[in-house]
């Protein structure tokens, strides 16, 4: 690491001019591994001379590419070696003694400016700051890289074995290091973090495209704007439509059953059954009222309206539509009803059956001419 951040700027200018100049050498892994270890007693040789005959950077030679295999078709790697030949030139000159190297840090820490805040560096910030690596650190460093790079070269060329095996220790290396504790509390991303990582990915790029587009454009930032007002305002007012729609409607929750004391809560035969047993009596009154109330019932347990014993008459025709065709029906047999109820008129048989064939036809759902009977009759 110290030797790559010392040589970037060098190995950057190198490359460039190995770049455009193609000055490289077609190697294979025999050829590039015999190259590392002729690199690596250049380095030795310059770490031990110290001048210019052993540290010229010409010993170096061409950059490798390299065929990552034995096959004709393999891979090729193109392996430059500017690093080297910057460092070889660097390790020319003789390292500077512990007390100059402190004189030359001084030195350049009083030509850098000051803090923003005017403050002065205290002492442990000096401390913490790394030493700068010597030339013959560096010419250790670059021995131990090529040891590295010639260790690679001979897996490779021991074949998927000798790689599969370095890949299992990796893994196993890897398992350590997970099973620190730091480690412990990651949890496997799920279907749902894995949606919405990409949803938001797609709102990034969204966002992305529409500001490049912007640029070229900027009626596109006010369409975006209005656009997003304008879905706004209409998300909105269908929200107040649908409640102005349920609050019209007036909805009720459906329960198990209906409310005790609700025309619905005693079966409409039940109520049948009591209008025929006072005809039989010739109580007539009293059976056009069980008669309504049947037919009441039934219309009620088919969840025409909601369950009500509050109602009026007049209310429960009310809530019938206009054009249902129960409607004439209905209205027939409420008015009867509540001449001979709460009106007080005295009822006959006549009446009784005309009650009773106008409410067959609302229980059976065949309305088809009986309340227009039931009008002629009135």
């Amino acid at each position: 690491m110290a030797l790559a951040a010392l040589l970037g700027a060098s190995s950057a200018c190198n490359a460039a001019d190995s770049q455009t100049t193609g000055n490289f050498h077609e190697a294979t892994l025999a050829e590039y591994r015999r190259h590392l270890v002729e690199l690596n007693g250049v380095v030795a040789a310059c770490a031990k001379a110290r001048d210019t005959k052993s540290c010229d950077p010409a010993l170096v030679g061409q950059d490798d590419h390299v065929a990552l295999g034995n096959a004709a078709n393999a891979e090729r790697r193109l392996v430059r070696y500017n690093w080297l030949r910057a460092l070889l030139l660097k390790a020319r000159l003789k390292d500077e003694t512990p007390e100059k190297a402190q004189d030359t840090r001084e030195k350049q820490d009083k030509t850098q400016a000051k803090p923003a805040d005017g403050a002065e560096r205290t002492p442990a910030e000096e401390t913490m700051r790394p030493p700068k690596p010597t030339t013959s650190e560096l010419l250790q460093a670059a021995e131990t890289r090529l040891n590295q790079e010639i260790a690679q070269a001979d897996a490779m060329a021991a074949g998927p074995a000798a790689v599969t095996a370095d890949r299992a220790n990796e893994r196993i290396t890897m398992k350590q290091v997970l099973a620190g504790r730091d480690f412990r509390n990651l949890e496997t991303s799920t279907a749902r973090d894995t949606m919405l990582e990409k949803l938001g990915e797609w709102l990034n790029l969204l966002w992305e495209n529409a500001a490049k587009l912007q640029a070229h454009a900027a009626w596109v930032g006010r369409v975006i704007v209005w656009g997003f007002i304008l879905a706004v305002c209409v998300g909105l007012a269908w929200g107040l439509l649908q409640l102005e729609r349920r609050w019209r409607i007036r909805l009720v929750p459906e329960s198990d059953g209906p409310a005790a004391g609700a025309a619905s809560a005693r079966d409409w035969q039940l109520w049948l059954a009591d209008a025929r047993r006072a005809a039989a009596g010739g109580q007539w009154r009293e059976a056009i009222h069980f008669v309504y109330w049947a037919t009441i019932s039934r219309l009620e347990s088919k969840r025409l309206w909601p369950a009500d014993r509050a109602r009026t008459p007049r209310e429960y025709l009310a809530l019938v539509a206009a054009e249902d065709p129960r409607k004439a029906g209905l209205a027939t047999l409420t008015g009867s009803f509540e001449r001979t109820w709460y009106g007080g008129r005295a009822a006959c048989e006549s009446d009784y059956s005309q009650a009773e064939t106008l409410a067959d036809g609302l229980i059976s759902g065949k309305t088809d001419g009986c309340g227009a009977a039931g009008g002629a009759k009135q």
